[in-house]
């Protein structure tokens, strides 16, 4: 009969546990020692290594020639519990098994010695699933239980447990494995079952796993169950997604306002019966990888990529500013969850929030405003938006009406006419006037100090009250009172506001501090110029 593989390659020994190492390293030594508890709660997500860990910690504590804090494998003892025969390791799962009476057995079983080995282990999988007389029927026995048994509880939700029940026993967390190893390891698995898998293929499988070992174990013999060859293509293809290059494709889509092109991707995203809700989860994940590309100076440190991957995501990346970002983000969480309304139509909800993702004037939140000023920002400190001179009219003087000529008598004395010139054409034309320079409210100056306050909380609550502003290549920072300003204008702390901000803005100023909170008057006047000119963008 077939084995599953993710059975077939289960570790036999704490130094195959892969992504663990913190965890099999403390049992090793445990069990070298002979320090061993008398109860260990294994926590952390599904297919990570805890029933594993369990029974391999019992197959050691009971193995008549351990090897160095792991089970041989080989003797009398491990080949029994590896067969299953050994009545002195009981495996209870209690999802089934949860109510008082099950515990009650145990309480009863404990009182005898082993029949076989040197340990009696109960492993207990899902241990949140017991009833709460079930836990209370577990306590005295897991505080203080007889010399010769181990009790090795597993759960994946450790809020669920009981206080009491936590404070008796030995407490590991176990955690999500890394990408590498997880790759790693099924190209090892690969290799060794003859399965033709290719190296991109194994990061995806490695990613879609979401940390589970089981998880990518079981998707690796799921996609080689037809006899090809494991490729990106065909991952994408089992799990019905659209792939990378299929949501980076929408992006460019978006970034581009190519509406035919984002009709016809749901089009043909329907007609392959993929899961609009799983194209939508797909965006958020590379949307995730967008803002780190932003945010981030090196961003390889904190996203599994291949190199091309890399490549385009960073010009990618590019085109976008992060609060459009985070207000997509927004967008696309909304869609899957309405996507899962009762009666919904995915196609509908899909194609509506991919128009609004598109323009920002279809939204009225805050967050589509922030992103219009964003983009209205970037294109100032770029150079690629010029702000036209205003033009003032300059009208001629109007010419003299006729007068009657005045009679005899009443003709004053002769008075010499100053000259007037004609109007010349010049005159006639409107003349450009430059704009008067203003001052421009600085945006980013929230992310300014909250950076500076991670470091230095005192100097923070001042540059909280002020306000700040550019002027001509200058940075004035209006500080509340006198001690504020006296605080703040130190050569020091001028160093690190100027740093903080050409990282934000990628611009140095000189930087003047002046006495005065600010005009609330002018920094309207400031906005209402922004949103007036990013209207016309």
């Amino acid at each position: 009969m077939h084995q599953a593989l993710y059975r077939k390659w289960r570790p036999e020994s704490f130094d195959d546990v892969s992504g663990q190492e913190h965890i099999t390293s403390v049992l090793r030594y445990e069990n070298e020692q002979g320090k061993l508890s008398h109860a260990y709660l294994f926590c952390g997500s599904r297919g990570v290594g805890k029933t594993t860990c369990a029974k391999i910690l019992a197959k050691a504590v009971n193995c008549l020639h351990p090897v160095k804090g792991n089970p041989c494998g080989e003797c009398e003892a491990c080949r029994a519990i590896d067969s299953g025969a050994a009545t002195d390791v009981l495996e209870m799962d209690a999802a089934s098994n949860n109510g008082v009476d099950n515990i009650r057995d145990i309480r009863d079983e404990v009182m005898y010695a082993p029949a076989s080995l040197k340990y009696r282990v109960y492993i207990v999988d899902e241990v949140h699933m017991l009833s709460q007389s079930a836990f209370n029927a577990l306590l005295k026995t897991l505080e203080e239980p007889p010399s010769y048994v181990i009790f090795i509880l597993a759960t994946t939700e450790q809020h669920k447990l009981p206080a009491t029940i936590i404070s008796r026993c030995q407490r590991f967390e176990f955690r999500r494995i890394s990408v590498p190893e997880l790759s790693a390891r099924i190209e090892l698995i690969a290799r060794e079952e003859g399965i033709t898998l290719d190296r991109d293929a194994a990061l995806l499988i490695a990613r879609l796993s979401q940390g589970g070992m089981r998880d990518a174990i079981s998707l690796l013999e799921l996609c080689a169950g037809g006899g090809r060859a494991v490729t990106p293509e065909l991952v994408n293809e089992t799990v019905g997604s659209t792939g990378r290059e299929g949501t980076m494709q929408m992006a460019e889509y978006i970034a581009a306002k190519n509406y035919d092109g984002i009709f016809a991707q749901i089009a043909d995203t329907v007609r392959s019966s993929k899961d609009l809700s799983t194209f939508f989860n797909d965006m958020l994940s590379l949307w995730r990888d967008l803002l780190v590309f932003r945010t981030l100076p090196d961003p390889s440190r904190y996203l599994d990529l291949t190199e091309s991957e890399a490549a385009r995501l960073a010009e990618i990346s590019k085109i976008f500013t992060r609060e459009t970002l985070l207000w997509q983000s927004g967008i696309m969480e909304r869609a899957v969850a309405d996507m899962k309304n009762p009666g919904a139509s995915k196609r509908t909800t899909a194609e509506l929030a991919l128009l609004k993702m598109c323009d920002e004037q279809l939204d009225s939140s805050s967050e589509a405003l922030l992103s219009r000023i964003s983009k209205l920002e970037t294109a100032l400190l770029t150079g690629s938006l010029q702000v036209a001179p205003v033009a003032i009219p300059v009208t001629a003087a109007p010419a003299a009406s006729p007068v009657a000529p005045p009679k005899a008598e009443d003709k004053p004395a002769p008075v010499a006419a100053p000259a007037v010139e004609a109007p010349t054409a010049a005159a006639e034309t409107p003349k450009p006037v430059a704009r008067e320079a203003k001052k421009r409210s600085l945006r980013c100056w929230t992310e300014v100090v909250e950076r500076i306050s991670e470091n230095d909380r005192m100097i923070g609550s001042f540059l909280r009250t002020a306000k700040a502003y550019t002027e001509e290549g200058r940075l004035c920072i209006r500080a509340a009172s006198d001690f504020a300003k006296g605080m703040i204008d130190t050569p020091e702390t001028l160093t690190v506001i100027g740093a903080t901000v050409a990282s934000l803005t990628g611009q140095k100023y000189e930087i003047l501090v002046e006495l005065g909170a600010g005009d609330a008057q002018a920094n309207d006047d400031i906005i209402d110029e922004i949103l007036e000119t990013a209207e016309e963008l």
